[in-house]
């Protein structure tokens, strides 16, 4: 059997027996008092019993009236109460906060960055894993996933917040210049050896922007494969074949010769960070103010902006 009663109007008839009055009761609702009287008259009108008894003068509660009121006074408390402490349990950076970030680029880029997050809120326990399960990790009853892409993240499951652009670039040893020469269309990768991932950024065929904005894949010829960057820029030094690398992390060895960097009409499409959580409603108060500082200490890093 569906119940009659809901929360507005038990409160709104506690409201009218306290203020003894609908005039005193719409005030304390801040509501018009046809709407308090509406409210009223419906809910006897669902009981079929009469709750107050009304006269010009004065209104008296009906025997109904007292028992709904007794009964219903202590149960609006409770469920203020409990509102009042999920708010705060909303707010305080307290409890546990669970979050999974990217193995290898996430402690390098991360580490430091969560552990200040930690130092200064010590009353969280703070739980982290690194792996490469992106959206799947937010299944796993975690309150939190760092996700690197290429693209657009089109799971509509999950809200994806952009933290930072990293950009990306094609380079080769010289030995490999050497034995294939520079690489004048990059359509031209489908036949040369190129350092892929295994099932890093879903095992994606390589991406360019073009000066549109718009992407372009290419199937490259992939004969090694990891789903580590350290380990494409160790296959890259070693002259196993192009690779497209952070620009960051590969800069130092195009300095010094070690790598050659190859140019295109379409540039390499950079990685993007994104944070990943379930809704932003709902979104506790120590999981925005994590991913603000993530995506603060980022901008700063690598000057911000796509």
């Amino acid at each position: 059997m569906r119940s009659v009663l809901d929360f507005n109007a038990l409160k709104v008839f506690v409201a009218v027996v306290e203020s003894e009055s609908f005039v005193g009761a719409s005030k304390v609702l801040e509501m018009p008092t046809s709407n308090v009287s509406r409210c009223i008259s419906q809910l006897e009108e669902k009981l079929n019993l009469q709750l107050i008894e009304r006269s010009t003068r004065h209104m008296k509660l009906t025997q109904p009236g007292h028992l709904l009121y007794a009964r219903a006074k202590p149960l609006l408390e409770a469920l203020e109460q409990t509102e009042t402490e999920l708010m705060l349990r909303q707010a305080q950076f307290k409890g546990p906060l669970r979050l999974c970030i990217p193995n290898e680029i996430g402690p390098a880029l991360l580490g430091s960055v969560i552990a200040d997050f930690a130092c200064q809120y010590p009353e969280l326990e703070i739980s982290c894993v690194t792996n490469l399960a992106g959206l799947e990790s937010l299944r796993d009853d975690l309150d939190l996933a760092i996700i690197v892409a290429r693209g657009q993240i089109d799971d509509r499951d999950y809200i994806a917040r952009h933290l930072v652009t990293i950009p990306c670039t094609i380079v080769a040893a010289p030995s490999v210049i050497q034995r294939y020469g520079i690489p004048a269309q990059i359509q031209q990768f489908a036949a040369l050896p190129c350092i892929t991932t295994v099932s890093a950024l879903k095992g994606a065929p390589w991406q360019f922007v073009n000066k549109k904005g718009r992407f372009e894949t290419i199937k490259v010829k992939g004969h090694y494969r990891v789903n580590s960057g350290e380990m494409a820029g160790h296959a890259a030094l070693a002259g196993i074949g192009f690779a497209i690398l952070s620009k960051q992390v590969c800069q130092p060895y195009i300095n010094d010769g070690r790598l050659i960097e190859i140019e295109f009409e379409q540039s390499a499409a950079p990685l993007q960070l994104f944070a990943l959580y379930s809704n932003r409603r709902y979104l506790p108060a120590k999981t925005r103010a994590l991913i603000d500082l993530i995506h603060q200490r980022l901008s700063h890093q690598y000057g911000g902006g796509r």
